[in-house]
């Protein structure tokens, strides 16, 4: 019989990551695993009952186990608490019903579950970090540093970091950060560097390149960490300097509020257009564009961010516009040459990474350098084996968080 594991995560399926970074990987192991799915679904995606009905049918046919939970944001605070209540319960529960050999943590509050879970009946636990999520709340303004949910939360980290498994980071950036302050607790520690990866098959360079220049940019922008206002100025430099050229925002977030800081005078008018799209239209969104822009918030809080983005994007043949500061970004950017960074945002600044990525897009070897960077660095395929090495390890007797 396959080893039963259980997969826990705050993250929807019904959402575009849940899709990307969640199921995409369990595809993989689901034919060597007997695998429990644990999601947090929210009320818009629950809504759907056709996606729903036919997510259920793709987990049943992978031999998926799917419990979809709710997923509740507020009251602040309160909520996530109430949540991990219950997530204790749900996961000991199905730990035990299912004689699982691992939990596999996507993120902190289901790894700190993970952890009492682990203590109480001896299964492992990888500790899927994704990012430093302290430090992200802290520079979005949803936590001061040295607070006692702040020191309570780096308390759950350094405990998670000691105790699981074993660890996963998106980035060798965020390893190298944890091993300068939590050298103990890390001693002797299996860590894997698992970058977001994409679905290569799916997220490939157009058939025929669109005749239209289209700067695109996917994903949130309203979370906190997304550089707004530098995406304000570089829309702004390239409106000015390129008229044929048209914005295209895919994203989930509100589109007034979106447009109301990117064009608050209306400038931009038609020009730019801001909608969602289904998890399953996306590379087709990407296919269409020229290139895309992606600012985040730089230091500590972004040494752990691998942007899934990016990885679809340059699976698309795309390069990307972005900032330094961010993970691994600009590492991959330099040594591939598959982008341009932007130093400030400032008009100047904004108006040499657009002189930059023209130059950039005149490269006839540029869509072809993109698809090889997202081939080595990306690829599913090596980050679901890397997976399952893990998986593999710790299933056939790995060291137990309970030792």
């Amino acid at each position: 019989m396959m080893p039963s594991t259980i997969y826990l995560t705050r993250n929807g399926l019904l959402e575009p990551l849940g899709q990307s970074q969640v199921l995409a990987y369990l595809r993989g192991l689901s034919g060597r695993y007997r695998i429990t799915l644990i999601t947090y679904e929210k009320a818009e995606d629950r809504a759907d009952i056709t996606r729903m009905d036919a997510m259920r049918a793709e987990c049943a046919a992978l031999g998926i186990q799917w419990l979809p939970q709710h997923f509740r944001a507020s009251p602040k605070v309160i909520a996530p608490a109430l949540s991990m209540v219950r997530m204790v319960w749900l996961l000991l529960r199905e730990t035990r019903g299912q004689n699982a050999r691992l939990i596999h943590a996507r993120s902190y509050i289901p790894a700190a579950v993970a952890l009492i879970v682990s203590r109480l009946t001896g299964v492992p636990f990888i500790f899927d970090m994704r990012a430093l999520w302290p430090e992200e709340l802290i520079t979005a303004g949803r936590l001061t540093r040295g607070s006692l949910l702040h020191r309570a939360m780096v308390a759950a980290e350094r405990a998670c970091l000691a105790r699981g498994g074993a660890v996963v980071s998106l980035t060798h950036a965020a390893v190298e950060h944890l091993q300068r302050i939590y050298p103990d607790a890390l001693a002797g520690q299996r860590i894997a560097v698992i970058p977001t990866c994409a679905d290569l098959d799916r997220f490939v360079p157009p058939a025929q390149p669109s005749a239209k220049r289209v700067i695109g940019c996917l994903g949130t922008v309203l979370s906190g960490w997304f550089r707004l206002d530098w995406l304000a100025a570089f829309l702004k430099v390239v409106a000015e300097q390129a008229p044929d050229v048209v914005f295209e925002l895919t994203t989930r977030d509100d589109a007034a509020q979106v447009r109301a800081a990117l064009d608050p005078d209306g400038h931009l008018g038609s020009r730019l257009t801001i909608a969602p799209a289904a998890p399953e239209d996306v590379h087709q969104v990407i296919q269409g564009q020229t290139a895309s822009v992606m600012f985040f918030t730089d230091g500590l809080s972004k040494l752990g961010s691998s942007p899934t983005r990016m990885a679809e994007i340059l699976g698309c043949g795309m390069p990307v516009v972005a900032n330094d500061g961010v993970g691994d970004v600009a590492y991959i950017i330099r040594k591939y040459r598959v982008g341009v960074l932007a130093h400030a945002p400032d008009p100047a600044s904004m108006a040499q990474a657009w002189n930059d990525l023209l130059a950039l897009l005149q490269d006839p070897d540029i869509a072809e350098r993109c698809r090889r960077a997202a081939e080595e660095v990306f690829s599913l395929e090596a980050g679901t084996a890397a997976y399952a090495q893990l998986y593999s390890e710790l299933t056939d007797g790995g060291r137990r968080c309970a030792d």
